[in-house]
């Protein structure tokens, strides 16, 4: 009897012998030598495997467990439903993360372009014979032209992803 209820409580429960095994600190073939009945845990070993499956020890040793199928099913649906809740909240967590991403892109655009046209290329009436204001002059002036010609495309592609990662709720 001790030998069945063992063996219907871990199945029951969703576990393996190798799991059940781990987590009372013994090799599988300990629990499945107690499942034939070819040996019985000892009195501390009994309490720890009622703690590991998380049943009275009275049920372990007399009391006959009836594994129902609608029990199952019913456990299968709960987990089932706890792991789409989860998925749809990671999944809502991260369109948030890659919408206020492309917010932020667009806004840092914006005041780039403020910067550049508050400061009216300054470098345009640097002096170019000398070798340093000649190099960061054509620095400043590449990264304007890059940034002018780039910043477009992007702004217009991070407004449109905002709008689709935008959710009605």
């Amino acid at each position: 009897m001790l030998n069945e209820n063992i063996k219907t409580i871990r199945k029951s429960k969703g576990l393996s012998q190798q799991e059940l095994a781990v987590r009372l600190n013994v090799v599988r073939q300990t629990v499945s030598k107690w499942e034939q009945g070819l040996s019985v845990p000892d009195s501390d070993m009994l309490i720890s495997l009622s703690e590991a499956l998380e049943t009275p020890v009275s049920t372990l040793l007399g009391e006959t467990v009836v594994k129902t199928e609608a029990d199952t099913l019913k456990a299968i649906s709960e987990k089932l439903e706890v792991i789409n809740l989860q998925l749809a909240q990671r999944k809502s967590t991260r369109r948030k993360m890659i919408q206020w991403s492309l917010i932020s892109l667009c806004a840092i655009i914006v005041i780039v372009f403020l910067i550049l046209l508050k400061l009216e290329s300054p470098y345009l009436g640097w002096n170019y014979s000398d070798p340093e204001t000649a190099v960061l002059g054509v620095a400043f002036h590449s990264l304007e032209w890059l940034f002018v010609r780039a910043a477009p495309i992007i702004l217009i592609g991070a407004t449109i992803g905002i709008f689709l990662t935008w959710k009605k709720e």
